[in-house]
């Protein structure tokens, strides 16, 4: 794995023992010389979690094109053609969310200190195009014979004015420029000490959460925070958190797939794996569908940007199809049955998985600063 310069001498610098050739008999460290390069510092932390000796790149090609066969090997015990399932899910989740966080998926923009001037004019100057645009919808419409290239033009026209006026609009309805109202209410109460009051009259031991998001969102009105700033911060924090989230979620997600299978053929370990496994996927799937969506528009080829839609399709219905086809490798079901169970599942899964979801939007409102 490594390609340091062997030491002259034949003691293991680890325990002592004679090294006959590379690596110590005894302890198994290579006898190389110990002084490196600083670029040894990151290319031997690369080196060590890819195994640039094709371990890493047959695993990557084994995950995204096999589904189902890492877990089916290694269960077999042939576990030194691929990276273990641990390493290999913590090092991806790592490279995923790290780019996320250096290229965002989405641009969390709400113009929320935009100057007023220039709002101004971007809304004459969006309204003036409606209105131009609405012009010659009108036109095309006053014309007795309509061919069908007008007809054809009509439906385009009116579908792009009625996107400006609702994007041109969105903020204004929503108000996410201003901040909470005086009179915005949390259950009927506008501030902390009427909803207090009513809780001091009503006591319960089981209304901890729902006091904790009232005090956070008195809190945020009383800061004078912006419903764009708050919505900004809540999608940010939600994203900070995601990947502890997945990683709680691993072991429910197997503790599903031990319901659902024979407790004496299959251990909880096997159904570990499996989960594992199938998380690198999802994750490496998702990094791969937000890189092509980011490349969308960048080129003004109709024809290039039509194929990526065309190549995100599939990547996304494969994922769906995914663990379908692993379950069925994996847990040797036959098709009909293996269709139903897997279908139970993903259930099963989506509802657990939407319970974390709006777990997670709730901590991560709470954790607004």
């Amino acid at each position: 794995m490594s390609h340091g310069k062997l030491r002259e001498e034949k003691n293991c610098l680890n325990c002592g023992h004679f090294v006959a050739e590379k690596f110590c008999p005894n302890c198994g460290q290579e006898n190389t010389e110990t002084r490196k390069p600083f670029h040894y510092l990151f290319t031997h932390f690369v080196e060590d979690l890819t195994h640039y000796d094709g371990q890493f790149w047959g695993t990557i090609k084994n995950l995204l094109l096999k589904p189902g066969k890492l877990t089916e090997t290694y269960l077999e015990g042939k576990r030194q053609r691929f990276v273990p399932p641990v390493k290999l899910y913590i090092f991806i989740s790592f490279i995923t969310f790290f780019l996320f966080a250096l290229f965002p998926p989405f641009h969390l923009d709400f113009e929320a200190k935009a100057d007023s001037k220039n709002k101004k004019e971007k809304t004459i100057f969006a309204q003036a195009a409606i209105s131009q645009t609405q012009k010659i919808v009108d036109s095309l419409k006053a014309k007795e014979n309509k061919t069908y290239e007008d007809s054809v033009q009509i439906e385009k026209l009116s579908a792009i004015v009625g996107d400006s006026a609702t994007i041109n609009n969105f903020q204004e309805q929503l108000n996410l420029d201003k901040g909470l109202e005086e009179d915005f209410p949390y259950k009927n109460f506008k501030t902390r000490k009427a909803y207090d009051s009513a809780q001091a009259k009503n006591p319960s031991s089981w209304n901890f959460l729902d006091k904790a998001f009232a005090y956070k969102l008195f809190e945020l009105k009383e800061k004078g925070a912006k419903k764009g700033d708050i919505l900004r911060n809540l999608i940010e924090t939600s994203l900070h958190n995601l990947p502890k989230a997945l990683f709680l979620y691993l072991p429910v997600f197997a503790f599903f797939l031990w319901i659902f299978h024979n407790k004496k053929k299959w251990w909880y370990f096997e159904h570990g794996v499996f989960t594992l496994h199938y998380f690198s996927f999802l994750l490496l799937n998702i990094l791969c569908v937000t890189f092509l969506f980011k490349l969308v528009g960048l080129t003004e080829s109709d024809f290039l940007n039509r194929l990526l839609y065309v190549i995100i399709s599939g990547m996304i219905v494969y994922s769906m199809l995914y663990f379908f086809i692993a379950h069925r490798r994996v847990y040797h079901f036959h098709g009909f049955t293996s269709f139903i169970v897997g279908c139970i599942l993903f259930l099963v899964n989506f509802f657990a998985f939407t319970m974390v979801v709006i777990g997670l939007g709730i901590v991560s409102f709470l954790m607004i600063h």
